[in-house]
This record gives structure tokens, sequence and C-alpha cells, in this order.
């Protein structure tokens, strides 16, 4: 290993400035991240040429891959920052915000579409809080055991970031939020949501867009079957549409 690491990394002042590179050098250090990488520039934001320049912005939150916050392109990979050691990156290290995204500043980027998509899938289980509403539906073991993988999502977007089919032509909601659909259309207290969800799905950017590219299951941190929740919605949505035109 190297005496120092080289960092580039491309930054952009503000949502509506124009991108640009810089390149950083830090002394090397055994068992480094690239989030405590960041850390080091913030503090001494010195350019490899010598120029003073200012901390880089990224977004960063447990720093053990749980909250999905420090996605960005490393080394071309949609990865997470946190858990991305340096021993095990060639330098050197090239730090991208992600593409599919705006851009807020740097390496920090607005994840709002995969939120807004959790909404449209209804990504939840309806309660009324006000009151004791007694014990839930039970859920088999076996059913528990198989939603409990997908409970891991992080919401991080890295599956978007590798979908061919989420860009400027496309309107797809991605593999995340179907995941989540299949998540909450198991849930036996979200029957009352079946047919909203089934609707949004077979909507706009629902899994019709998807093009079973299967990037999203090479990328995704947690190993989510996402092409598996894909597949089976896909046919429940013929069942649906199937039992919707013989209730007519």
């Amino acid at each position: 290993m190297s005496e120092t690491i080289e960092f580039r990394i491309k930054r952009q002042d503000s949502p509506t400035t124009e991108s640009y590179w810089e390149t950083f050098r830090l002394p090397y250090q055994k068992n480094m991240n690239v989030i405590s990488c960041l850390m080091e520039i913030r503090m001494n934001p010195v350019t490899a040429d010598g120029k003073k320049s200012t901390g880089v912005c990224y977004d960063a939150g447990c720093l053990e891959e749980v909250c999905g916050s420090c996605s960005m392109l490393i080394n071309g990979r949609p990865r997470q920052a946190c858990s991305a050691l340096v021993d095990e990156l060639d330098g050197p290290i090239i730090l991208e915000p992600f593409s599919k995204f705006p851009v807020v500043r740097d390496l920090m980027v607005d994840r709002s579409r995969m939120f807004e998509a959790l909404k449209r899938v209804r990504a939840w289980v309806p309660i009324d809080g006000t009151h004791d509403l007694g014990s839930g539906p039970r859920m088999s073991s076996e059913t528990q055991q198989d939603l409990y993988k997908f409970s891991e999502c992080m919401t991080c977007g890295c599956c978007l970031e590798a979908c061919p089919q989420v860009n400027d032509n496309s309107s797809f909601m991605g593999a995340s939020a179907i995941g989540q659909a299949y998540r909450f259309d198991e849930h036996p207290g979200t029957d009352s949501e079946h047919d909203d969800r089934m609707a949004a799905l077979m909507g706009p950017g629902g899994v019709g867009d998807c093009g079973n590219a299967q990037n999203c299951v090479r990328v995704c941190p947690k190993e989510i079957p996402l092409t598996d929740a894909i597949s089976e919605m896909a046919r429940r949505l013929t069942v649906h549409s199937v039992k919707s035109f013989f209730r007519r």
C-alpha cells in the first residue's frame, strides 16, 4: 500500500452550478474507510496541487451501513461510503454523486423520489394510533422470515442508480419501492391498501417498466432478493387484473 491515498472527487457547489473535479491526497492509515477519509479532507481541505479548497459535502448518519445516507459512486460502483474500505479499493479512488438523483452539493443528492414512490405503493401498515386496537393478525414464522430481509432496505438508492430503466425518459419507480410493496402486501394487516397498491404498480413507472436487467440485486448492500419481489408482484398484478375484469 502506498504511503498516500489519492482521491479524485467530483464536486458541485449548488444544484444549478457546473460540476468540477478536485484531487486530494492523504497519508495512509490502516483500516480507513471512505467516510473517515472525507472527514480528514474536511479538517484540512487542501488539494493535491496545494490549493486551499473547502470541505467536501456528503451525507452520512449511522456509519455502520444501516441508514443508507452515505450512498455515492465509488470507483464507478454505487455503494455505501461507510463500508468501503480503502485497503480494498484500487487507487486513485474516484468519488462521484449518484447520477440518477438531483445533486444538492458535491456528493450529497436528493433521494426524495424514493420516498414519494413508497407513498405511491402505500408501504405501511394502516393503524389508528388513538386507541388500543388489540392484537393484530397473526403472521406465520415462514412469512416473518421472508419479510425480514425486505425490512433491511435502507432506501439508499443503489438499486436505482444501477438500473438502466431509471432514466430521464422513464418514470420507473425502481426495485426498492416494488420490494417494499411486496413486503407490505404480504402483511395480513394491509388488506385495505391492496387495491390502491395494485393500481400504483400497474400505473406509469410501475412493474411493467422493469426491464429485468437484474442490476439491482447485484449492487444491493443488503442482498435483498429484489427481482423475486418484482416477479411476484407482476404475478399478483395479473391475478388482480383478471379479478377486476370479472367484477365489472
